[in-house]
């Protein structure tokens, strides 16, 4: 278990500086024909990942490291941007105890809904989910919380059928724990989409507790560009601001 325990905190240690390395800069939508055109003249060669929503940086040796990940609302088809199509997406964040999900077209919030559930122990700070995870069945009171973990991701579902019912959504952007994902998709009431539906687009930014507030701001960042790099790897990528 120790050994466990080290070899996890080594991991972790080596993330972080990892991440301590890499640098992001951010771009409106509007800046992208520029910085594309910078990037090429760097000599980098730009490949599509769909299921990310970004491009692969490369050169004529390998694979640079780096990244541009592009606004949600860009359409990237057939090595083409398509500029004038409307792009709509449903935005679903969970995390233990609450959940935000919204409804966008472009830039524009269309629909919106806050989620709230008794699921967290009080004096621990832990999920239900977690405490049953790691000590097995519970008494009574964490039934409770147990039947309202259910429910949250019931309503959850029950909410996200109306949109699936109502519009067609080119992406479904998510962000939800490992531990959630079972019961998100594992609910009485069904998921309108399958966990390996190749319109989900994982949100690549750790995500605060949901309320209407985190979701617009996680909104502004989709709708940025975000060139990822390190700096001691593609010393020419700092010129890139």
């Amino acid at each position: 278990m120790k050994a466990f325990v080290a070899k996890r905190l080594v991991c972790i240690f080596t993330q972080t500086i990892l991440q301590a390395l890499m640098r992001s800069v951010f771009y409106d939508r509007n800046q992208l024909p520029e910085v594309l055109q910078e990037l090429e003249q760097k000599g980098h060669i730009l490949d599509y990942n769909y299921e990310k929503h970004r491009f692969e940086l490369t050169d004529e040796n390998a694979a640079s490291g780096a990244s541009l990940r592009l606004p949600i609302t860009m359409f990237y088809e057939k090595q083409v941007f398509v500029p004038e199509k409307s792009l709509v997406y449903v935005m679903v964040l969970v995390q233990s105890g609450s959940a935000s999900i919204g409804v966008f077209e472009d830039e524009k919030c269309l629909e919106h809904k806050v989620f709230g559930s008794y699921m967290v122990r009080k004096k621990q700070g832990k999920s239900q989910i977690k405490h049953l995870k790691t000590k097995g069945k519970s008494r009574a009171g964490s039934r409770v919380r147990l039947a309202s973990t259910i429910e949250f991701f019931e309503n959850i579902n029950t909410r996200l059928q109306g949109h699936f019912d109502q519009y067609q959504f080119d992406r479904i952007a998510l962000s939800c724990s490992k531990i959630l994902i079972p019961y998100l998709f594992n609910s009485k009431i069904p998921t309108p989409f399958d966990k390996r539906d190749e319109r989900i687009y994982k949100i690549p930014k750790h995500l605060h507790q949901p309320n209407y507030e985190v979701m617009l701001g996680m909104q502004r960042y989709l709708n940025k560009a975000e060139l990822v790099f390190d700096e001691e790897r593609n010393p020419e990528l700092n010129t890139m601001d």
